[in-house]
C-alpha cells in the first residue's frame, strides 16, 4: 500500500509522489507514516525525511523544520527549506556546526544564544541527513 506525499519548500515542490512509508524528527521524537495512518499536525525538528518510494527506491531531504500533515489520502511536509540530500554541501554544513558550537562556548548572551542554539540544530540536522542517506545508500 502506499500514499500520496508531497514535501514542498518555499522555493520549490521537492518531492511529489507514492510512499510506502515516511519517516521523520516531529518536536515528541521520531514518525513513522505508512498508509491508513491516523489523521495528525505536527511541527518538524531540523533533520531527514526519510522515504521509501512506491517502487522500492529510499530517498532523503532534508528540511529546516516546518509541518507534517498526515490526512487520509495524502501526506505533506511544509518546510522554508527543503534539499535533497545528494545537494547538500557537507563540508559547509560541518564549518556551520564547529562555528556554532564556538559561539555556544564562548558563553553568548541569551538572545544570541537562541539564534545559534537554531543554526546549530541545523547544521546537525543536515549533517544527520547526509549520513543516513550513505548509510542507506551504501555510499
Amino acid at each position: 500500500m502506499t500514499v500520496h506525499c508531497d514535501i514542498v519548500s518555499a522555493e520549490e515542490k521537492v518531492f511529489s509522489g507514492l510512499v510506502e512509508i515516511l519517516v521523520c524528527t516531529g518536536e515528541q521524537g521520531e514518525l513513522g507514516i505508512k498508509p491508513g495512518h491516523a489523521p495528525l499536525l505536527t511541527r518538524l525538528n531540523p533533520g531527514p525525511v526519510h522515504l521509501i518510494t512506491q517502487n522500492g527506491k529510499e530517498e532523503f531531504i532534508y528540511v529546516d523544520g516546518g509541518y507534517l500533515e498526515v490526512q487520509p489520502n495524502v501526506v505533506t511536509v511544509l518546510a522554508d527549506t527543503a534539499v535533497r540530500a545528494g545537494d547538500l554541501d557537507e563540508a559547509a554544513a560541518e564549518q556551520a556546526k564547529v562555528s556554532a558550537e564556538k559561539q555556544v562556548a564562548d558563553n553568548l548572551a541569551s538572545k544570541e544564544f537562541a539564534e545559534v542554539a537554531i543554526q546549530l540544530s541545523k547544521a546537525i540536522g543536515k549533517l544527520r541527513t547526509i549520513k543516513q542517506a550513505r548509510k542507506a545508500l551504501g555510499r
